[in-house]
């Protein structure tokens, strides 16, 4: 049976929601459907709106928010803060390592192959330090409650992870919608996250770098599903939004065209793929990213966040090392556990997989967003059987996970509330320091019974509150 957020087996409410539980309890549930219907009406006015590539239907789409929040206690989110940043301190080790000396593969800790064969590794980095040593500079670490004090990383998002203007629009709605609500809750703050990213990342310009650092967020333009979220986030930075075209090298510079000519950019937050974000070292026929820019990079006279080649750690299969890498970089066992992991490309791996495919949550080991993957126990026969003949004709493409009991948070319907299943995505910012926002993006799936919580398979979101001491 699923562990309970809000409520104790014996239908009471838990530490961090008692001051909630009795609000909602005095509340007339006409009054909340017509709440739910205005924050409905706030995003669609501030135009929060994501797109599902390879749909039909390909319009842009709203996420659907759910007004009840998800609490967490100061205590619990210490616990987790703790096991995140030592989990994002090795993964930035790891990513020094790997382009570098290669000690954890000399060690025997991880497959030489696993590495030097992965799609994401970049030869173009090997030797090559970044500003300021850092690799991800924002991180997204996907965590999965199952207990009271049972939590676990679902996945790493150490390239490009989305998702934090929807953590910051949902505060914002909820403080405008249910203002006595914080006044009741000692909530911590997340407002501040676009002005920590600023200072976050003109702490890592080049060192070259003279007074302040100009900051650019690189996006491959409107017709991309996070479009929003790269727009949002330079309008909060106060920085330039800029496309491929908008950029160019020039003495050795990446420089903006402004009405002033081209003007020198010192650190790009970018929101494009590695293979697009250079056409002289990646894909040829790329017209997203910056002619030369990889050169001006490897000479240190731009910043960028996150540093190509850091989505090797977004791989499953390199997720399944994590343990291994967390304490060989911090001497210490990882505080955060890994979901138990089968590496189909092992053959004992892959026999009991295929014995137990029903059993299992099989994923691709390049996949996001819910996309690729079989939930054994909700597939059908012929689903299972059709994967089966995927996974046999390449194992290496694949991991599988047990199907765990994800913890439940209630949501608001019109007939009260009701249990969904939930994960967690924490934002980190890494820079000379570690700042971890509290709380993050709470994802939930709004089917009852499912366990998949994307967007892009009809997911929602909720504020995530964490509580003051």
């Amino acid at each position: 049976m699923a562990f309970d957020e809000m409520l104790t087996a014996e239908n009471l409410p838990r530490p961090p929601y008692q001051n909630y539980h009795e609000w909602y309890a005095a509340q007339d549930t006409a009054h909340l459907i017509r709440k739910t219907q205005d924050a409905e009406n706030i995003f669609r006015k501030t135009g929060i709106t994501f797109a599902v590539y390879g749909h039909a239907d390909s319009a842009e789409k709203l996420i659907p928010f759910d007004i009840i929040p998800r609490i967490i206690a100061a205590r619990e989110w210490r616990r987790l803060a703790q096991g995140i940043e030592q989990r994002v301190l090795a993964i930035n080790a790891f990513l020094d390592d790997i382009y570098h000396k290669q000690e954890i593969i000399r060690a025997g800790r991880i497959p030489r192959e696993l590495i030097e064969k992965n799609v994401a590794f970049l030869p173009q980095m090997i030797g090559f330090k970044p500003p300021g040593g850092v690799y991800t500079h924002i991180v997204g670490t996907d965590i999965v409650r199952t207990g009271e004090d049972q939590f676990y990383v679902l996945e790493d998002n150490a390239r490009t992870p989305s998702g934090v203007s929807y953590m910051l629009e949902n505060r914002e709605t909820m403080m405008q919608m249910f203002p006595e609500l914080f006044a009741l809750n000692k909530v911590q703050r997340v407002e501040d996250y676009p002005r920590l990213l600023r200072q976050s990342l003109a702490s890592v310009a080049p060192p070259g770098c003279k007074g302040r650092p100009r900051v650019a967020v690189l996006t491959p333009g409107i017709y991309n599903s996070a479009y929003y979220e790269h727009s949002f986030l330079a309008d909060q930075m106060g920085v330039e939004l800029v496309e491929g075209s908008d950029l160019r090298v020039i003495d050795g510079r990446v420089k903006m065209r402004t009405t002033r000519g081209y003007e020198a950019i010192d650190v790009i937050y970018r929101r494009v793929d590695d293979d697009f974000l250079d056409p002289l070292t990646f894909r040829s026929e790329s017209a997203l990213g910056i002619p030369g820019i990889m050169d001006v990079y490897r000479a240190g006279n731009i910043t960028i966040a996150n540093a190509p080649g850091t989505g090797i750690c977004d791989d499953k299969a390199i997720y399944s090392y994590m343990p291994e890498i967390v304490e060989f970089y911090t001497g210490r066992k990882a505080l955060l556990e890994n979901v138990p992991t089968w590496r189909c490309a092992e053959p004992a791996s892959l026999k009991y997989v295929l014995e137990h495919i029903d059993e299992l949550v099989v994923k691709e080991v390049h996949g996001s967003g819910g996309y690729g993957m079989l939930v054994g126990p909700t597939a059908t026969k012929k689903e299972c059987e059709e994967f089966s003949q995927k996974l046999a004709a390449k194992p290496h493409n694949y991991i599988a996970q047990p199907t765990l009991a994800l913890s439940t948070v209630p949501i608001f319907v019109n007939k009260g509330v009701a249990p969904r299943h939930v994960d967690l995505r924490p934002y980190v910012l890494v820079s000379d320091k570690v700042k971890i926002i509290p709380g993050g993006l709470t994802r939930v799936a709004l089917k009852q019974g499912s366990l998949v919580v994307n967007s892009s398979q009809g997911g929602g979101t909720k504020d995530t509150w964490v509580l003051e001491d």
